[in-house]
C-alpha cells in the first residue's frame, strides 16, 4: 500500500496515453450528437445546416452545411464540429492501445456537456448521454433527479458503459484516470441554470461568483466571474479553504461516485485518479483536503496536476500533501530545446532534466507525467515542421505562435527529416526518469496545429482518409498530403515502449550523464544490479560515442534497422572504453547489462 505522502508505486511504471474522446474512435454511431446537445457551448448558436462532420475528411475544408453558412471563419465552424467519438470507441480502441503497448489511459472530461471538449460541465454526476449508447433514454433519466440530492442520483446507460469500460481496462492490466474540472463549469451546468432562473432566492446562490444579481428596481442586471475572462465556464466560489461549502461537498460526493461505484468500499471498480485541469486556479486548501479524501477512498489512486510552471510555483503542488504529480511541460520545453531547436547542447540538456529531477524528490521524478503535446498544444509531428519559432517553454507566446492563424505557421505535414526529428523527440521522452505519455495518434504519424488542429479525428490503420488539399483560409494547397495510419512511425514508439517494459532500469532507475557530443545525448540508468546505456543522436552526420565500460553487455539495440529487423542484438564485452557510431537523426543505441 502506497504512504499518504508519496507517488502510488505503479506510477513510475505507467506508459501513458491521452484520449480526446470525441475525436478518438466513433464507435457507435446511433449515439451521434444532435444539434440541441451543443446548445450553450461556444459559439453559441443554432447553425440551420449542421450536421456530425465526416470522420474522414480534409480538415480545412469546409462542409457543404459549412458553406451553406456563408463566409464564416474556419474556426467558428471547427468548435461546432462533432464527429461522433464515444465511449464504445474507446474500448473498440483497446486492442491498438495494447498492441501500442501502452498502460495507462488519460480520458479528457467525458462527463455531461454541450461542446466537444468537455470542459464546461452540465453534470459531473453522469457521463455524456452521447458518449453511451441510449442518449434519449439517459436524459428521461436524469431529468427525474435532484442533482443536488446524491441520493437521487441513478446509473444512466452512459454511466454504466463508463463502469463497464474501466473493468475492461482493468482486466487488461491497465489504469484510467478521469479528468477533474472543479474550478468552474458550464452555463448549462443544472446549479447555474437553478441561479439564472431564481437569482438570490436560488438554494445555489452562493456557490458562483456572483457580481450582481438582476433587479429591475435597482438596475442591475446578473453578472457572474467566468474563467478568465469567458462567461460560458462561470466560476465555483472560493473562500480562503478553496471551494465555497456547497460545491466542495458535491465535488467531493462525485469523488466517491466515480471512485467506489458500488459505496462498498472497493474501490477496485472506479477509476485509479485524477488529472485536474486548471489546478493553479483552486486555493491549495481544497487539494490538500480533497487529496485526503481520494488517498482514504483509494491508497493508490494517481493524482495529477495541470500546472505549467516553474519549478518554485510548483512546490506547494508536489510537496506531498496535494498531487503525486504535473503534466510536465518543463521537460517538454527541454526536449524542444535540445531535439527539435538545437538551442542547447547536451551536457545542458543534462542539466535541465537533472534539476527536474532533484527538485520535488525521486519518488514524484519517476511519476511524472512527461508529455510532449496535447489537446492544449500543436502536436510534436507539427512542432518539429515549425521548429525555429517561439520557444516551446514561452508558454504564452508558444500558444499564440503554434496556432494555424498565425502568419506563417505551416500546416502541412513533417517531411522525413521533420518525422526523424520526430523519432529523436520520442525516443528521449520513452527512456528518460519520469512516465511518458503520448497523446493519442502521435504514434500514427498525426500533425496538427494548436487547438482546434491537434484535435483531429484520430487516424487508424486501413483508413480511407481525405488527403489534406486545404488550407485554413479555405485555398487550395499545391502539394497536398497524404493522410494515413504511418506504420513506420508506430514502430517505433512501439519499440521504444517495449524497451521500457523490459527494462526496469528505464522506469525506475537513476540516470548517469555520459560525455559526448553536443548533438549525442547519452547516459546510464541502473535499477538493482543492471544498467542500460542509451545514446541518441539528433543531428545529421555519423557521431561517435565513448562508452564506458561494461562487462558482459548485451547490444539491445544499435541503430533505425532495429526496428525493421527485430535483432536484439549480441553479447559483447565493454572491458575499456569503446567507441560505438551512432547514425544521424534518430540514431538510437542502447546497451544493457544483464
Amino acid at each position: 500500500m502506497a504512504s499518504f505522502d508519496q507517488p502510488p508505486a505503479w506510477a513510475a511504471d505507467a506508459i501513458w496515453y491521452q484520449i480526446f474522446p470525441e475525436r478518438f474512435r466513433n464507435g457507435d454511431p446511433d449515439n451521434d450528437p444532435r444539434l440541441d446537445d451543443l446548445r450553450g457551448a461556444y459559439p453559441d448558436d443554432d447553425h440551420p445546416h449542421w450536421q456530425v462532420h465526416p470522420w474522414q475528411s480534409d480538415w480545412y475544408e469546409r462542409q457543404p452545411w459549412e458553406q451553406r453558412g456563408g463566409a464564416e471563419a474556419f474556426w467558428r465552424h471547427a468548435q461546432r464540429r462533432r464527429y461522433g467519438g464515444d465511449l464504445q470507441g474507446v474500448w473498440d480502441g483497446l486492442d491498438h492501445l495494447q498492441q501500442l503497448g501502452v498502460n495507462a489511459i488519460y480520458l479528457n472530461p467525458v462527463f455531461d456537456a454541450p461542446s466537444a471538449h468537455k470542459y464546461d460541465a452540465a453534470s459531473h454526476i453522469h457521463v455524456d448521454p452521447t458518449l453511451g449508447p441510449d442518449p434519449a433514454g439517459d436524459r428521461a433519466l436524469v431529468a427525474a433527479e435532484d442533482p443536488g440530492d446524491p441520493s437521487t442520483w441513478r446509473w444512466t446507460a452512459a454511466d454504466m458503459l463508463l463502469r463497464a469500460l474501466i473493468a475492461e481496462v482493468h482486466r487488461r492490466g491497465m489504469r484510467v484516470i478521469l479528468d477533474g474540472v472543479f474550478n468552474h463549469v458550464g452555463v448549462r451546468h443544472w446549479a447555474f441554470r437553478d441561479v439564472v432562473a431564481r437569482q438570490r432566492a436560488s438554494r445555489f446562490a452562493e456557490w458562483f461568483k456572483v457580481r450582481s444579481w438582476h433587479d429591475a428596481g435597482a438596475g442591475t442586471s446578473f453578472a457572474y466571474e467566468g474563467w478568465f475572462g469567458h462567461a460560458s465556464l462561470p466560476e465555483w466560489s472560493q473562500d480562503d479553504h478553496g471551494l465555497v461549502d456547497g460545491p466542495r461537498r458535491h465535488v467531493f460526493d462525485v469523488t466517491r461516485r466515480w471512485m467506489d461505484p458500488d459505496g462498498d468500499g472497493d474501490p477496485s471498480d472506479g477509476v485509479d485518479g485524477w488529472r485536474l485541469d486548471v489546478a493553479f486556479c483552486v486555493r491549495h486548501p481544497f487539494w490538500k483536503a480533497w487529496r485526503r479524501l481520494v488517498r482514504s477512498i483509494n491508497p493508490e489512486a494517481y493524482l495529477v496536476a495541470e500546472v505549467i510552471d516553474g519549478i518554485e510555483p510548483l512546490r506547494p503542488y508536489l510537496a506531498g500533501d496535494e498531487f503525486d504529480a504535473v503534466m510536465n511541460y518543463p521537460f517538454a520545453g527541454a526536449c524542444a530545446d535540445w531535439a527539435l531547436e538545437a538551442s542547447i547542447d547536451a551536457a545542458a540538456m543534462h542539466a535541465r532534466l537533472s534539476t527536474l529531477h532533484d527538485a520535488f524528490g525521486w519518488e514524484v521524478a519517476l511519476a511524472q507525467q512527461n508529455l510532449f503535446g496535447s489537446h492544449d498544444t500543436a502536436r510534436l509531428a507539427s512542432h518539429a515542421v515549425n521548429r525555429g519559432g517561439v520557444p516551446y517553454a514561452d508558454w504564452h507566446g508558444y500558444a499564440e505562435f503554434s496556432r494555424a492563424a498565425t502568419r506563417g505557421y505551416a500546416t502541412r505535414g513533417p517531411n522525413a527529416h521533420e518525422r526523424a526529428l520526430q523519432r529523436v523527440v520520442a525516443a528521449v521522452q520513452l527512456t528518460s526518469v519520469g512516465a511518458p505519455m503520448i497523446y493519442y495518434g502521435d504514434e500514427a504519424g498525426m500533425w496538427g496545429a494548436n487547438d482546434p488542429c491537434c484535435r483531429k479525428p484520430m487516424v487508424w490503420p486501413g483508413a480511407a482518409h481525405a488527403d489534406e488539399a486545404t488550407e485554413p483560409d479555405g485555398s487550395r494547397r499545391a502539394s497536398p498530403d497524404a493522410v494515413r495510419f504511418d506504420q513506420e512511425t508506430f514502430a517505433w514508439y512501439r519499440a521504444l515502449i517495449g524497451l521500457r517494459s523490459a527494462h526496469a532500469c528505464l522506469r525506475r532507475g537513476t540516470l548517469r550523464p555520459i560525455a559526448s557530443s553536443a548533438g549525442v545525448l547519452a547516459f546510464e540508468r541502473s535499477f538493482e544490479g543492471r544498467s542500460l546505456i542509451v545514446a541518441i543522436h539528433r543531428g545529421d552526420g555519423r557521431e561517435r560515442v565513448c562508452l564506458p565500460p561494461l562487462p558482459s553487455a548485451r547490444v539491445v539495440c544499435g541503430d533505425p534497422t532495429w526496428l525493421r529487423t527485430g535483432d536484439a542484438g549480441t553479447t559483447v564485452e565493454l572491458r575499456g572504453p569503446t567507441a560505438v557510431v551512432i547514425e544521424p537523426r534518430g540514431g538510437f543505441q542502447t546497451v544493457s547489462r544483464e
